[in-house]
Formats: C-alpha cells, sequence, structure tokens
C-alpha cells in the first residue's frame, strides 16, 4: 500500500460498534473481493471490499474475518484469516502479511492462514443460531458477475440449511453513514491530494492540449502524493463534452473559448475525494459562461448551509430544485410563468439540471447510507448542482465535500478554488 499506516483504533472501535447491532448467539462472515480477470493470464488491479476493510483495515486478497458473538450478545470471537505466503508467492507477486502484521493493522488478535476457514466457521456456526451474510446492495448497484459474497452465501446455505440468516448490509449501511474522527481526516488528507492536482492542471491548460494531457497531470500529482489514483472514471469534459454527465472518453482537443468540465479526485487509503470545477480553456470566462457559472455557484453555496443535522435529503432536494429553478429563469432559460403552471411530478428545472444535488462519500464515492435518515454529526456528502445547456456547448457543475458538524456544514475542500477571480488569476499565473 501506498499510504501510510492507519491508527487501529478505527478498525477496533468499527468492530464494537457492529456487535452491538448482533444478535446473541450470532456469526458474521466478511470475505474480500476477488480479484478480477482480464483476458490470458491477466488481471485487474485489487480493490479491496469497503465493508471488509472498514472493520479491520486489511487491503490484501482472500481475505475473510469472522466475528461471533456469545449467549449475551457481547463480542466474544474476531478471527482474521489470511492468505499464507511461501517463497513461490513472495517472488512472483510480493510480500504478504505476517501475522504480526495484520495484527498491527487490525488489532485482531486471533489470526489464522485460510485453510483453518471451515474448521473454524463450523464450531463457530455449531454454537449459534443466526449467520450475518454480506452482499452489496447499494440502491444503484448492478451485478452482472458472482461475487465471492454470492458464492460464500451459496455455500453457507447448502452447507447450513437449518439456521437463521440475516442480512449485514443494513447494518453496514447504518455505521458507514457516520465517520470517525479518523474517517474524516482521511477523506480530508484524499480532498488535500485532489487541491494539489487542481492547482497543477490549472497552470497547465490552455488551448491545444488534449483531455488526456490533463488526465495525465492529475494522475502523476495524485500517485506522487501516496494515493493509488482516481477515487473514480475521471471526467475531463471541454465543450459540449461537459454536457454528457458521465463522459469518459477523455479524448478530444480543448479548444479556446470553451469551458473545460473536471469531475476529478483522488483516493486516499480507500477513502474517496469528489470534486467538480470548471475552467475556461483561454484562462477567462466570457460573459455568458461567467453567468452561468455564477448562477450555479450560488446554488452551491445556499444548498451547502442546508446540510445539517435533522434535515432530511428528500426535503434538501425539494429546496434545491427552487433555487435551480429561480436561477435558470434569470438565465432566460426558463420562463416563470411555466414554472407556477409546471407539473410539481415533473419540475422543469430538470431540463437542465436532471441529476441530484448529494450524495453519501467514504470508502466508496457513491458510499452506502440511507437517504431516509435524517442528516446527523459525522456525515460526509457531496454537493453538486449544475446547469446543462446542449444547445450553447456550455455544462458546468461545480461539487464540494461537506462534513456533517455540530457547527454547521464544513466544506473539506475550502481551499480548492472556485471563485471566479482566483480560477483566472491562477491560471494567468502560468505566463
Amino acid at each position: 500500500m501506498k499510504y501510510h499506516k492507519i491508527n487501529s483504533k478505527l478498525f477496533i472501535e468499527n468492530r464494537k460498534q457492529l456487535a452491538k447491532h448482533l444478535l446473541p448467539n450470532s456469526v458474521a462472515v466478511f470475505n474480500s473481493n476477488d480479484i478480477m480477470p482480464t483476458n490470458a493470464d491477466g488481471h485487474m488491479g485489487f480493490k479491496q471490499n469497503s465493508d471488509l476493510f472498514y472493520l479491520s483495515g486489511i487491503d490484501q486478497e482472500d481475505s475473510t474475518l469472522l466475528i461471533a458473538t456469545d449467549s449475551k450478545g457481547n463480542l466474544s470471537k474476531e478471527i482474521l484469516f489470511l492468505k499464507e505466503t511461501n517463497e513461490t508467492i513472495a517472488i512472483w507477486e510480493g510480500h504478504k502479511y505476517t501475522s504480526e502484521e495484520a495484527f498491527e493493522t487490525s488489532g485482531i488478535k486471533t489470526i489464522f492462514w485460510n485453510n483453518h476457514f471451515h474448521n473454524v466457521l463450523h464450531d463457530a456456526v455449531f454454537y449459534a443460531e443466526h449467520i450475518y451474510l454480506n452482499t452489496n446492495e447499494h440502491l444503484r448497484a448492478v451485478i452482472e458477475v458472482e461475487t465471492r459474497d454470492a458464492r460464500f452465501v451459496k455455500w453457507c446455505k447448502e452447507k447450513y440449511p437449518l439456521h437463521t440468516y440475516k442480512r449485514l448490509a443494513p447494518i453496514m449501511r447504518t455505521l458507514r453513514a457516520v465517520k470517525s474522527k479518523y474517517e474524516i481526516e482521511l477523506i480530508q488528507h484524499a480532498c488535500n491530494i485532489t487541491a494539489k492536482g487542481f492547482e497543477r492542471i490549472l497552470k497547465f491548460i490552455k488551448p491545444g492540449v488534449y483531455e488526456y494531457e490533463i488526465e495525465a497531470e492529475l494522475i502523476h500529482e495524485f500517485i506522487r502524493n501516496r494515493s493509488n489514483g482516481f477515487a473514480y472514471g475521471p471526467i475531463i469534459a471541454s465543450g459540449p463534452n461537459a454536457c454528457v454527465l458521465h463522459y469518459v472518453e477523455n479524448n478530444k482537443v480543448c479548444k479556446a473559448g470553451d469551458v473545460i468540465l473536471l469531475d476529478v479526485a483522488a483516493e486516499y487509503a480507500n477513502y474517496a475525494s469528489d470534486l467538480t470545477r470548471c475552467v475556461p480553456v483561454s484562462g477567462k470566462f466570457t460573459k455568458r459562461q461567467a453567468e452561468v457559472y455564477n448562477a450555479v455557484l450560488r446554488v452551491l453555496k445556499a444548498a451547502t448551509k442546508m446540510l445539517v443535522i435533522g434535515n432530511t435529503i428528500e426535503a434538501y432536494h425539494k429546496e434545491v430544485g427552487k433555487l435551480m429553478e429561480a436561477e435558470l429563469i434569470g438565465l432566460g432559460l426558463l420562463k416563470a410563468g411555466d414554472v407556477r403552471n409546471q407539473d410539481p411530478n415533473r419540475p422543469l428545472y430538470k431540463k437542465y439540471f436532471m441529476h441530484g444535488t448529494s450524495h453519501f462519500l467514504g470508502l466508496d464515492v457513491h458510499d452506502v447510507g440511507d437517504f431516509k435518515r435524517k442528516l446527523e454529526e459525522g456525515m460526509v456528502f457531496t454537493c453538486e448542482p449544475g446547469i446543462y445547456i446542449p444547445e450553447e456547448g456550455l455544462g458546468i457543475r461545480l461539487e464540494n465535500d461537506i462534513l456533517v458538524s455540530k457547527k454547521g456544514p464544513v466544506n473539506l475542500m475550502e481551499n480548492i478554488p472556485i471563485e471566479i477571480k482566483d480560477i483566472e488569476k491562477l491560471m494567468a499565473s502560468k505566463k
């Protein structure tokens, strides 16, 4: 791993919180993700299962965490199973966790190699009434391959058909939505790396540069600061490309007079940041571009103020919609009379702002969480309004990462320029 060692107190406390949600006489099992194949003998880079990492800090394939509660519901067993290394693996794949290193990382004292898993599980299940199993239940998940979790669910139910099975996903969704101080520090670090990348490309962008060259500058800056790279597929969309919400080709030349929409951010220690900024290729916004930009910026600032304890995302999105309606009327894109007479179930602003304003952020860029739950201290959300005008070849989206706190919303990207004057000044400094 490129990142600095994480304090094991984070994972110890996370397991304690999980134990409070498990029934007495229970066993819970968390599996690492598979390493996915490409072609021939190739494979994709490994990405750890977020729940397993959240509870253990173990960032290695072929890993399993077993947690068991006794008859009173107290946490009685934490067992970590790891891939046993040997001389051949060390030569071909490199170093793997030793028992000592795994304990230092996770705080788990009982560590076995994988060949002991079935026997240990059998002993634990013998005394258990409930078996908690994990699956990816993200609201937006589209799963087309059989995961390690799915295979384990199938195997476990065949092996132990008479136990009561419970879902871990709702518990993890509840726990992971509220970030501890350690997690907030890691997200902030990811934001700080993102800031370095953004400042770097402000001095690089000019007419004639290709979108992929900007991507290359960013990945250089991210990795040299101990990130594994982008927290998600980078969107570097110049001109009309910015009106394609998930534009990923990043292969067009940036032309004078156009605006580039940059939805790009770094991860750090598996924690994501999520940034969007828009910058003028020529170094200065035109009058119309500035009008649209400032309209989005006003919505961003007003929306951020609403990310407070006790609010709900549903109510928040309704208010953001009203803000956007007013701005679109001011820009001449909507008529006030049409808005007054609109179908409330099909608001007109959706023509120019068709996506949500916020989502949970954490170990996944679209992190798990319940949008019906009231906002609580420690939750982290993006705030990302946008206006997209295909007929003008202009798309503007602005995004910050916001921590919900007792003192009000905290912008974790406060140090990343967003005002037009600041962006233009930094772009001019390259000359």
